[in-house]
C-alpha cells in the first residue's frame, strides 16, 4: 500500500507549480525510447495496423517501399542503412528484395522484434539490427549504397545535432549513395498553443489507470514545438513528466543542411509524391545524393 492522499497531493502540487512554459529539449526533449516498459508499449503501437501513429499500415508501407526502391535506385546486393529502424518493418521488406540492411534504433523491444522478424522471413543473414542512440553510433565510412531516415525522427534532435547526424550519414554512404529523409511539412504543423487531457487504463503511457495531461507550445522564432506530458498513475500515485521537442525545417533550410552535410543534388517531394498515404499532405520527403 502507498499513502494515496499524500502521493496524490504531491503530484497535484507538482502539476500546479509547473513552469508556465517548459524549456525546449529538457531531459533530452525526447520520449524514453530505451526504457524497457515504454519500448514494449511503443512496439504495440508500431504493430497496430489500424492506425499510422507509430508505423504506417501495411498497404501504405508497401507503397512506400516500392517508391523507395525506385528513388534510391536499390538493387539486390545493395547495402541499406535504416537510421531509426524501429521494429524493422521497412528493413526486412527491403531485405526480402535482396538488400543487405543495417538498422539502428534506441528501443530494445523494437530491435528485438526486428531481429525476430528477419528470422521469420528467412533474411536474418542479410540483416543486422543494433540497439543504440544514433548520436552515439560509430558510423562507418563509405559503406552503404543508400539510407533512410523516416517518419520525422530527425526533428526530435536540436538543429546542431541534426546537422551532425546528417554529416555522419553522408560519410557512411558510398559516392553516389542516396538518402531518403522524411520530415513534417512546416506549413502543415500545428502552431497553436493548446492543452488536453484524458484518462485510460492501457496505452502508450501505462498498463494501469492513469490521467494524462498534455500541453503544446509553439516557438515561432525557433520554429519549434514543445509538448509536455504529465501522466498521473492512479494505482500507485507516480507522476511522470515527459518533454518532447520537435524542430521544423523550411525546405530551403533543410536543402542547405543536406548540402552542408556533404550531399549534392537534393530533390524534394511534397506529399510523398502523391502516394496513397492517409497523412501524405503533412510530409515533405527529401532524396539527397552524395
Amino acid at each position: 500500500m502507498f499513502d494515496t492522499p499524500q502521493k496524490l497531493r504531491d503530484a497535484l502540487w507538482h502539476i500546479y507549480r509547473r513552469a508556465a512554459r517548459p524549456s525546449p529539449w529538457q531531459n533530452s526533449g525526447n520520449l524514453p525510447w530505451d526504457d524497457p516498459a515504454f519500448s514494449e508499449r511503443m512496439l504495440r503501437e508500431h504493430l497496430d495496423d489500424a492506425h499510422g501513429a507509430a508505423s504506417r499500415p501495411t498497404a501504405e508501407r508497401q507503397a512506400q517501399i516500392e517508391w523507395l526502391w525506385q528513388k534510391l535506385a536499390l538493387r539486390p546486393g545493395h547495402h541499406l542503412f535504416d537510421v531509426t529502424c524501429g521494429p524493422g518493418l521497412y528493413a526486412v521488406a527491403l531485405a526480402q528484395r535482396g538488400c543487405r540492411v543495417t538498422g539502428v534504433d534506441f528501443s530494445p523491444a523494437a530491435v528485438a522484434y526486428a531481429r525476430d522478424l528477419a528470422v521469420g522471413y528467412e533474411v536474418s543473414g542479410r540483416c543486422e539490427f543494433i540497439q543504440q542512440d544514433i548520436r552515439q553510433f560509430a558510423y562507418p565510412v563509405e559503406q552503404f549504397d543508400a539510407a533512410i531516415l523516416l517518419y520525422g525522427q530527425l526533428a526530435v534532435f536540436p538543429r546542431e545535432q541534426a546537422q551532425e547526424i546528417l554529416r555522419r550519414v553522408a560519410q557512411s554512404l558510398q559516392p553516389g549513395g542516396r538518402l531518403c529523409l522524411e520530415l513534417l511539412n512546416p506549413d502543415k504543423v500545428d502552431k497553436e498553443n493548446s492543452s488536453w487531457w484524458y484518462t485510460d487504463d492501457t496505452g502508450l503511457w501505462g498498463d494501469g489507470p492513469y490521467l494524462h495531461l498534455g500541453e503544446r507550445f509553439w516557438d515561432e522564432a525557433a520554429r519549434l514545438s514543445t509538448e509536455r506530458y504529465l501522466i498521473l498513475h492512479l494505482d500507485d500515485g507516480r507522476l511522470d513528466e515527459i518533454i518532447l521537442s520537435d524542430q521544423t525545417y523550411a525546405p530551403d533550410e533543410m536543402r542547405q543542411m543536406l548540402r552542408d552535410a556533404g550531399f549534392g543534388r537534393v530533390d524534394i517531394y511534397p506529399g510523398w509524391d502523391s502516394l496513397p498515404l492517409y497523412d501524405a499532405d503533412e510530409w515533405l520527403v527529401y532524396v539527397a545524393a552524395r
